[in-house]
């Protein structure tokens, strides 16, 4: 079914020692992934100090961007769960005083959108 999940849009939570090797040129030294999420070919990481979003993009997903959020500078977020005929949930993330969100994940009728949102509230609000 997690492969199914992860083609359908749906988060599926990703090992952290693997994603932890996949990102060592990203992370500082001594940083830890505490939790990620796969979502088709990107990924949503939680480390200690930030939030890392992973966007593979092209054909081969051979190009790659990491936008990385420290905690410190998410002054707000949202999470819109999905309906009977809405079948998107969202989860929305503003930085310092944006009027716009920074960032917009799009789920599929997604279990896991509570996990991250319940992640986020911790590191954030912490």
């Amino acid at each position: 079914m997690g492969l199914f999940d992860g083609l359908m849009g749906n988060a599926t939570e990703a090992k952290s020692e693997k994603v932890s090797d996949k990102l060592a040129d990203v992370l500082m030294p001594q940083e830890n992934v505490d939790l990620a999420f796969k979502l088709v070919r990107d990924l949503i990481v939680f480390t200690d100090y930030r939030l890392i979003i992973v966007d593979k993009q092209g054909v081969t997903g051979k190009k790659v961007e990491y936008k990385s959020y420290p905690y410190k500078s998410i002054s707000r977020f949202s999470v819109e769960t999905s309906g009977h005929f809405d079948l998107d949930a969202e989860l929305k993330i503003w930085v310092s005083s944006a009027i716009e969100p920074a960032e917009t994940l799009q789920f599929r009728k997604d279990r896991n959108i509570t996990q991250v949102q319940k992640a986020l509230a911790m590191a954030v609000l912490n």
